[in-house]
């Protein structure tokens, strides 16, 4: 809280003019029949207002400190939100990521974020990259003065009710739009709401050995969103210079851990991992995402015991990815609510 504070200080208020801030339709934002309400913290209700706000944000790339990156530059909608086909991203500078950027496809449903699960909050981990030194780099003066700016005065005052600048709005209004990217209109979403044609026999087989005891997919990549918001290590390497969740928490069991992704749209977000390879290479495809369980992943202390080798078939294996694949809502890469004008 004190990081939000002591940026605050530096933001100016210019005037404190009151307006009522728009009510919620009956249903905002709307979402499929299956999913809960998006949730959202007490003190930042999704409103339309800060919606909007929050699209022009994500793809403004006047918010870093060369005016070359925004939220977009690595979550791209045409890419599911994700970086793909990038293994780690660039920000200012060119300067390279350490990690993957994963899809925000249902992002508000995550219990944290970042594959260490260092941020509890959409917020939080947008006012991380915003600050990052290798991501967005922002000059928060500079971007006060454009929050202040006639082009954004309007909507600032019709998302918030007055004209008060600070960092942690404009973070709260990001984090607001990316709630409302909530995806899931697959053809598997189809099959499970009735339409038994949705998905063809191999797919249906994939998901059938997806969900068995005997592959153990389901039992991390589980729920609506195929994830269960946990931290697991999958034997991706024998010695780990991302220490993963154990760089967050301090705790030896947590070497090497890190959280458990969705597959929705999976196959349009590779390549796949927290870093994006593994021991064996590159994981640039779902048949080698497949073959990497199959053989039952890298020896280290902290592997998962579910991962294990597996002795797919070949069928087995087309069966899985097609399944995976089943799992795409090409509506995400179209949205117009999404995607920039």
């Amino acid at each position: 809280m004190i990081r939000w504070v002591l940026t605050s200080i530096i933001v100016l208020c210019v005037g404190c003019a009151e307006q009522q801030i728009q009510p919620l339709p009956d249903v905002y934002p709307p979402v499929p029949s299956n999913y809960p309400p998006v949730p959202a913290p007490s003190d930042n209700p999704i409103t339309p207002a800060k919606v909007a706000l929050g699209k022009e944000l994500f793809y403004e790339r006047r918010l870093s400190s060369e005016g070359t990156i925004a939220c977009a530059s690595c979550h791209r909608p045409e890419h599911a939100f994700s970086d793909a086909p990038n293994q780690v991203s660039r920000g200012v500078g060119g300067a390279l990521g350490q990690r993957n950027a994963p899809t925000l496809v249902n992002v508000a449903y995550r219990t944290s974020l970042f594959w260490d699960g260092r941020a509890s909050t959409l917020e939080d981990q947008a006012f991380s990259a915003f600050m990052h030194s290798t991501e967005m780099d922002a000059d928060t003066l500079a971007v006060a003065a454009l929050l202040r700016s006639p082009q954004y005065r309007a909507q600032w005052i019709a998302s918030f009710g007055d004209t008060t600048v600070t960092m942690y709005r404009a973070m709260q209004a990001i984090a607001t739009f990316e709630r409302t990217i909530v995806s899931a209109n697959s053809r598997y979403d189809k099959f499970v709401r009735g339409d038994r044609s949705a998905l063809t026999q191999i797919e249906r087989e994939g998901m059938d050995l997806f969900f068995s005891a005997r592959t153990m997919c389901g039992a991390c990549h589980n729920g609506p969103d195929f994830t269960n918001d946990q931290f697991q290590n999958i034997g991706l390497f024998h010695h780990y210079f991302d220490r993963g969740r154990f760089n967050v928490t301090r705790e030896p069991r947590d070497e090497g851990l890190f959280k458990t992704p969705t597959l929705r749209n999976v196959a349009l977000t590779a390549p796949y991992m927290a870093t994006g390879d593994s021991q064996k290479g590159l994981m640039s495809t779902l048949e080698d995402v497949v073959e990497h369980y199959d053989l039952g992943g890298t020896a280290f202390p902290n592997k998962d015991k579910r991962v294990a080798p597996l002795n797919l078939s070949d069928r087995e294996k087309l069966a899985l990815v097609a399944f995976m694949r089943a799992l795409t809502d090409s509506s995400v890469l179209t949205n117009p609510a999404w995607t920039q004008r």
